[in-house]
């Protein structure tokens, strides 16, 4: 058995201030048989599975984006992302009924007197208030994040990301400080469980709609119950969503002008500037590919185009060279992407120039655009200028 330490066990020294009137009289109006140990331990361990899952699939998004010098993500197999970051958002989404309920539960605890009894305590209830604070924080910014509601001044990726780590220290303190009593408590059967299985059924049922209700963003032949979905697929421009315009990112003449070249340059054995047209009289190939974005919706789509490889050896490049995909977009945090040796040179990686049988629209990326297997819909740059090779 493990001690603490005698300063951690050691109760507060001082008289504590009186209480509000309204916390005096709190226990005795907490008269449910809800506001118990077993149903709180079954709701913590499903929130924490959801929890583990959002933070493991969202850090592959995360190191997809921003991979380090030594990590290289394969292109195979070709849904790979779109799985991860549809498990991250329908696993944020079925948390917040559970959080909620979670929450609704425990309050009485939370709001118990006085509020440390010694120094070990004031720490365990620092920590539940970081988890408490942090899990509101994530759920609703990445709720508001999936509908395009940006009310915040802070960059949500950076903030989401971060908060994840406090979140995870936090929660995995809470599981080891919990672990004991809470496998005693969910191995125990109560002689009255029966409105206790039916509140936890009715929580789970509610996560379940959620999700239902969602998931069709992600899986296409579930799209038409998702009614709840900011983005479904089949509805925008040519059969698929879209996330930004060519009126909204300024390229409507730039991607329009009859002048139009790709540029390829950088290290290469020779430049190349090709036209439209010529790029449209080398050969043709076929890919059926999604656009995956982070926001958890996904769409697939039978592109047409140039294979990025074909081009790139027409340059001359070495095959460990990595290339720099530039939009017209003059501004904005994803007007380039890197592309590495693993997906250029796969077959499936492609510079389109249609989509479903028709020419890309111009919110597609007109008249040139990267689409490449598992890869963030973020980084399938659209409106394509410059091929720079690094």
């Amino acid at each position: 058995m493990v001690r603490r330490p005698a300063l951690l066990t050691r109760p507060l020294r001082g008289r504590l201030p009186e209480p509000p009137a309204a916390l005096t009289t709190l226990p005795e109006r907490f008269t449910s048989r809800l506001h118990d140990e077993r149903v709180a331990a079954w709701l913590g361990i499903a929130l924490g599975a959801c929890f583990l899952v959002a933070f493991c699939t969202g850090l592959v998004s995360h190191l997809m984006q921003n991979p380090p010098n030594w990590m290289t993500w394969p292109s195979r197999p070709v849904n790979l992302y779109r799985v991860t970051q549809g498990l991250h958002v329908m696993t944020g989404l079925a948390a917040v009924p559970l959080l909620l309920a979670k929450l609704w539960t425990v309050y009485p605890r939370l709001l118990q007197w006085p509020p440390a009894r010694s120094a070990g305590h004031a720490v365990e209830r620092l920590l539940v208030f970081v988890l408490v604070g942090g899990s509101l924080f994530q759920l609703v910014t990445g709720v508001m994040n999936i509908d395009y509601w940006y009310a915040f001044r802070f960059f949500f990726t950076t903030a989401h990301y971060w908060t994840a780590y406090i979140i995870i220290g936090a929660l995995l303190i809470h599981v080891a400080n919990e672990w004991a009593k809470t496998r005693r408590t969910v191995m125990t059967r109560p002689a009255d469980g029966l409105r206790r299985r039916t509140f936890l059924l009715t929580v789970f049922g509610a996560s379940g709609v959620v999700v239902a209700t969602t998931v069709g963003e992600t899986v296409s032949p579930l799209a038409r119950l998702a009614v709840l979905a900011p983005r479904r697929p089949g509805i925008g421009p040519q059969g698929l969503p879209v996330n930004k315009s060519a009126a909204g990112s300024g390229v409507t003449a730039l991607a329009r002008d009859p002048g139009w070249r790709l540029t390829v340059t950088g290290r290469v054995r020779r430049e190349l500037t090709l036209s439209l047209a010529q790029l449209q009289a080398m050969p043709m190939r076929t890919a059926r590919l999604p656009i995956a974005c982070v926001e958890g919706w996904s769409a697939e789509a039978t592109w047409q185009g140039v294979r990025l490889r074909d081009v790139l050896r027409m340059a001359g490049v070495d095959d460990d060279a990595d290339v720099r995909v530039e939009s017209l977009e003059r501004y904005g945090l994803y007007r380039t992407s890197e592309v590495r040796p693993p997906h250029w040179h796969d077959p499936l990686t492609l510079l389109a120039l249609r989509v479903n049988g028709e020419p890309l629209d111009l919110d597609h990326g007109y008249p040139c655009r990267l689409i490449a297997p598992n890869r963030p819909g973020v980084m399938q740059t659209k409106w394509v200028e410059r091929l720079v090779v690094r």
